[in-house]
């Protein structure tokens, strides 16, 4: 068969093929026939990256494809039917999402015009076990292992379970299970590896030390530096695994990148004239804006509907009452971003997806609308996306997170709950990346568990951006640019409640030339930072 021709026609009709259908499509000569599968797929799905899962999940509508082909197309896609037969009848429950080792393409490690998707698709769901959060608390455990093995501080490293007497200026890497203060106001962690257990103590003769030990989380897997027994480990200095930059980046071009989210498209509350000021900069309609032209990213990450029965009485609130609808308005908004702006779309806890962690695409039974954007890039929840890379310069990763582990690390770390966090998001976030992982707590989110960690910071990113707090921030932490958006949403009676004061209409735009960072200000003048 010729691949070559079998892609250009899923360009030309904006789909991507994983590397696993295009292998089963290279055995098979008919190239017509493979057009008319892959259009029927297309027609029927709405989705625009044909993968072995879509086969398997459309069982039976793949068989009345071939079924609906002449009988002479039939026959010479035979080889082709039978394997995806063979695919198809694999028990949904039993089903799993191939994980790929470092270095080879997931399905969804794909590149759309200059923006790259680096994160695999969303877990396929199954029944869970407790086996499944054993593995996945200890393949959690061995890559931030693997991370603390590299600090300096932490040298002499000893596994918990080899403790024998007495133990001087040694290390250990656990995992922190438990944590009480005592009676003497000491913190005593328990803290376990896969050899054992200790006793982990932190004195507050040790003002800063213990200071430290104040926010440590649990769940988080940290290093340890000090002395003691198998009975007690009296520690002198805690180690995190946090990410760490050692340049930051500068594109050859002078190009940007801009950040927004919550929307929340539909509601009562929605912004409508100082989204249509954004679309109208956009456009190129406002004067002594040239910069416009070399606008090329647009981050929208999450919320982007008020979606419907998010919670008691929502209906009250919402402009549009049907979900699907208020896709369908978005989708025409957006349809007057001109087309050389890629705008990469992820899904929040409004949008109509799962609450579980990592969040799917967008439902295309809801946002099918969005599927038909051209320009628009669609990733899960969170996602890394790589934006601006060119010859000789490997471009920018930025992490997308929506942010509904916040409220829980904002509450309950009591160095963010005395900052009042939530409208400081980017103090959540500098932790987040301290700990290496954006929901270090069983609890913190509800959470697949799959053997790769989804909210496991592995690779740090150039930029780490999210939403979900309303509050516009920009700052470093150890070279990463953390961006916080702010929202399209008037005040709400629930965030009134919590004393939440959030921005309106701010959106950051980063130069990535200069890396200089610009809050345009729809309400307003323009702020620079």
């Amino acid at each position: 068969m010729d691949t070559k021709e079998i892609l250009k026609f899923c360009m030309e009709n904006g789909l991507l093929l994983d590397k696993d259908v295009l292998g089963l499509f290279q055995e098979v000569g008919d190239v017509e026939s493979i057009k008319l599968i892959i259009n029927k797929m297309k027609g029927h799905t709405h989705q625009k990256i044909i993968t072995k899962t879509l086969f398997e999940e459309n069982k039976e509508k793949v068989n009345k494809f071939f079924l609906e082909l002449p009988k002479e197309n039939q026959k010479s896609l035979e080889v082709l039917k039978i394997k995806l037969g063979l695919s198809i009848e694999i028990s949904r429950e039993k089903e799993i999402v191939k994980e790929t080792k470092d270095g080879e393409s997931g399905l969804n490690n794909f590149e759309v015009g200059k923006v790259k998707v680096l994160t695999d698709p969303s877990p396929v769901g199954k029944k869970f076990e407790v086996l499944d959060f054993v593995h996945y608390f200890r393949a959690r455990f061995n890559e931030l292992k693997k991370i603390l093995e590299q600090h300096s501080k932490l040298d002499n490293l000893v596994s918990i379970g080899k403790f024998s007497g007495n133990r001087q200026g040694v290390s250990i890497i656990g995992l922190v299970s438990s944590k009480r203060v005592t009676k003497n106001n000491n913190i005593l962690l328990g803290v376990e590896d896969f050899t054992g257990k200790i006793n982990v103590l932190i004195n507050n003769n040790k003002p800063e030390l213990h200071k430290i030990a104040e926010d440590i989380t649990l769940d988080s897997v940290l290093g340890f530096r000090g002395s003691g027994s198998k009975e007690i480990f009296f520690v002198n200095e805690v180690v995190f695994p946090e990410a760490f930059l050692h340049e930051r980046k500068r594109s050859p071009v002078e190009e940007y990148a801009l950040f927004t989210g919550d929307l929340h498209f539909g509601s009562k509350r929605f912004l409508k004239e100082g989204f249509n000021k954004f679309l109208d900069y956009l456009g190129g309609n406002v004067p002594n804006t040239p910069e416009v032209e070399k606008i090329k990213y647009l981050f929208l990450g999450g919320d982007v509907v008020t979606g419907v029965g998010n919670y008691p009485n929502q209906e009250k609130d919402l402009e549009i009452k049907d979900i699907e609808e208020q896709f369908l308005a978005l989708s025409e908004l957006l349809k007057k971003i001109k087309r050389g702006i890629n705008i990469i779309i992820s899904p929040g806890n409004h949008d109509g997806v799962r609450l579980m962690e990592p969040q799917p695409f967008f439902d295309e039974k809801y946002a099918w609308p969005l599927y038909d954007l051209k320009n628009v890039i669609l990733t899960t929840n969170p996602a890394t996306v790589n934006i601006g890379a060119k010859n000789n310069f490997s471009g920018f990763d930025v992490l997308n997170y929506h942010g509904f582990s916040f409220p829980y690390y904002a509450n309950n770390i009591p160095s963010l709950a005395k900052t009042n966090s939530m409208n400081s998001p980017e103090k959540i976030m500098e932790y987040l990346l301290k700990n290496r992982h954006l929901a270090p707590t069983h609890g913190s989110v509800q959470y697949y568990p799959s053997k790769k960690d989804f909210h496991l910071i592995k690779g740090v990113p150039d930029v780490f951006f999210a939403c979900h707090t309303h509050k516009s921030a920009v700052s470093y932490f150890n070279n990463v640019l953390v961006i916080s958006s702010s929202c399209w949403e008037a005040l709400t009676p629930y965030q009134e409640k919590f004393g939440n004061t959030p921005d309106h209409c701010k959106v950051p735009m980063l130069n990535l030339k200069t890396r200089a960072v610009k809050i345009l200000d729809f309400e307003g003048d323009e702020e620079e930072k």
